[in-house]
């Protein structure tokens, strides 16, 4: 594909409720979109940092900031591009996973629209649907809580993770058992907002039979995660902590967890999510795509990744309604816990106009190599 131009695009999308984290409290999102037009197609990637720096080291305005001044520029435009050479191109530039992982997303939409190939069957995907879970924020109380769960249930998602923190964690992990019984798949996900001396706190969490405890420790703590691993009779599942296919196989190696949840904006992009995939399967350890409240572009992204055969665990595939009063691509629905796999080239969806003009508070158009 030969590259012609890239825009970068800002939209302000309302969720349709507060969603808490033990790191922060989200009401809206400032959502970053690459589009990259070729001569014979244009495909679209969606940044999933966040406004602020809470959740890893990237936020949207440096995201912005670093596609406009290097990425991009490292592109060469008016060359010859594909998604394969992305990575390579970009590789002198330290870290800025999110926005390298923006720009490689949307040069693999264009370069496969123009040979007419879908995400899934590039990827290789196995399942034309994946069984979708859901992520339920920290509550202001248990019985907003259980409220909040009995809708999934009823909605028919078939896994719950509960977003977890010192102070809101055992007693919330009782309630819900309690209340839906042990058939219910149940996780949690503490986003590193525990250290080891907790160790013995996490194993009150041991009785309810949790399929897994997400990223306990923070993401640096590989070693502390091991012992934490020998201590819990729980999974250890790590997040924060792999951002690449050596950082995953140094975590298996030390024993640092059983589950990988795998995040393309996180680890750089879907060529390197599928190389974790990989590496993962090889040693039998299952995987499941994490979400970031992403809207339809890159979760269509995440539907065809999670439709590849070591991703066995539901991931955070909800459909768009979880999130959004509105999407700015055709929505993505759940029947019977499951959501469709697009089967349209590319990513296989593309925004409404009208809702992304809606959306939309700022654009720029970089159409030569030297744009800083």
């Amino acid at each position: 594909m030969r590259l012609r131009g890239v825009e970068l695009r800002r939209v302000m999308m309302p969720l349709v409720g507060r969603f808490r984290t033990s790191f922060g409290t989200s009401t809206e999102r400032d959502i970053l979109l690459v589009r990259v037009v070729g001569d014979d197609a244009e495909g679209w990637g969606e940044c999933v940092a966040d406004a602020r720096p809470l959740y890893s080291a990237e936020y949207v305005d440096g995201c912005a900031d670093v596609l406009r001044r290097f990425l991009v520029p490292a592109l060469a435009l008016g060359a010859q591009v594909t998604a394969a050479g992305v990575g390579p191109a970009l590789a002198a530039y330290k870290g800025h996973r999110m926005a390298k992982a923006a720009l490689e997303t949307a040069v693999l939409d264009a370069e496969l629209r123009t040979r007419r190939e879908s995400l899934s069957t590039y990827l290789g995907a196995v399942r034309d649907r994946v069984p979708a879970g859901v992520s339920v924020g920290i509550m202001g109380s248990i019985s907003e809580l259980l409220d909040a769960v009995d809708d999934y249930v009823a909605q028919g998602y078939l896994r719950i993770k509960l977003k977890v923190e010192p102070g809101w964690d055992v007693e919330p992990v009782r309630a819900v058992r309690e209340r839906f019984g042990d058939d219910l798949v149940l996780q949690v996900d503490a986003n590193a907002a525990y250290t080891l001396a907790d160790a013995q706190h996490l194993a009150r969490l041991d009785p309810f039979g949790l399929v897994l405890v997400e990223q306990p420790l923070a993401a640096e703590d590989l070693r502390g995660h091991a012992e934490l691993a020998g201590l819990l009779e729980t999974p250890i599942c790590l997040d924060e902590s792999v951002e690449s296919a050596a950082q995953a196989a140094e975590a298996i190696a030390l024993g640092a967890c059983s589950i990988v949840n795998i995040k393309p904006g996180r680890v750089g992009g879907l060529l390197e999510a599928r190389r974790i995939h990989d590496l993962c399967r090889a040693h039998g350890v299952p995987v499941w795509c994490g979400g970031m409240l992403e809207t339809g572009i890159g979760r269509a992204a995440n539907v065809a990744l999670a439709a590849l055969p070591g991703f066995t665990q539901p991931g955070d595939t909800s459909a768009s309604d979880r999130y959004w009063a509105e999407d700015i691509t055709a929505p993505f629905e759940l029947r019977d816990g499951h959501v469709d796999v697009p089967t349209g080239y590319g990513i296989g969806v593309v925004p409404l106009s009208d809702r992304l003009r809606a959306v939309t508070t700022s654009t720029q158009w970089l159409d030569t190599a030297r744009t800083g």
